[in-house]
């Protein structure tokens, strides 16, 4: 078994919700990035799989549900290039619900529409803890970020909003790795066409995926992993 995943299950969770192959992350490495932005962390598996493929890189971690920002914080607290926040990220500062998912990887902020329930039958059931939200372009001036920038962002249907919320910051970046959907998984939730449309006007082009998830049934594609590259 891989290592990371032994070291996270020994804090009860399990390594599912990232799964790329390391060869396919370890193309980042032609990029020089030094910082990364992992928006919408969970317990850290994104964080933990990057490292090996950047060891020296900075990694600045959100995640606003406390259970799982505890986790976060206990399985990277070696880590000397890694800072973790307490809150989400999108285009607005305030507090709202986050719908709590049994599996917490499928948290959202959006109400879960019945499709992921019908692919994913195990996430279906949820309770409400409030969080708190940041805009990405209001706090960027903490961080330290370099212009060998990784965005990555993987949050249930909140993509179109940490973008709004971080166009500065985007435009700085050279590479995005953001989850998409080609289904209404939560409600009102943008798809790939659009969060394409907002990275194309950034000046991002996009590359491909580096993982997909299907459909069982049918095959289709459900979601993936976009990957896109800013444009010299």
């Amino acid at each position: 078994m891989n290592p990371i995943r032994k070291t996270i299950q020994k804090t009860g969770f399990d390594l599912h919700r990232y799964r790329p192959q390391i060869d396919k992350l370890s193309y980042l490495q032609t990029f020089d990035l030094q910082t990364i932005l992992d928006i919408g962390a969970n317990v850290g598996q994104f964080a933990l799989e990057i490292r090996q493929t950047l060891p020296e890189a900075q990694i600045y971690s959100f995640e606003p549900i406390k259970e799982c920002f505890k986790k976060l914080e206990e399985i990277i607290e070696s880590d000397k290039n890694f800072k973790a926040f307490n809150f989400a990220l999108g285009d607005k500062n305030e507090n709202l619900k986050m719908n709590k998912s049994s599996y917490t990887p499928s948290s959202s902020i959006l109400e879960m529409a019945e499709s992921h329930k019908t692919f994913f039958p195990h996430t279906k059931e949820n309770k409400p803890e409030k969080i708190e939200i940041k805009r990405l372009d209001d706090i960027a001036h903490s961080l330290s970020l370099s212009k060998e920038l990784l965005i990555k962002v993987d949050v249930q249907g909140f993509e179109d909003k940490v973008i709004a919320g971080g166009i500065k910051t985007f435009k700085k970046a050279k590479v995005v790795l953001i989850e998409n959907s080609f289904v209404e998984l939560y409600k009102g939730q943008p798809l790939f066409d659009d969060i394409y449309q907002k990275l194309k006007f950034l000046g991002f082009v996009y590359k491909g995926s580096l993982q997909e998830k299907l459909s069982k049934k049918t095959g289709q594609i459900i979601s993936e992993d976009s990957l896109f590259i800013k444009l010299l």
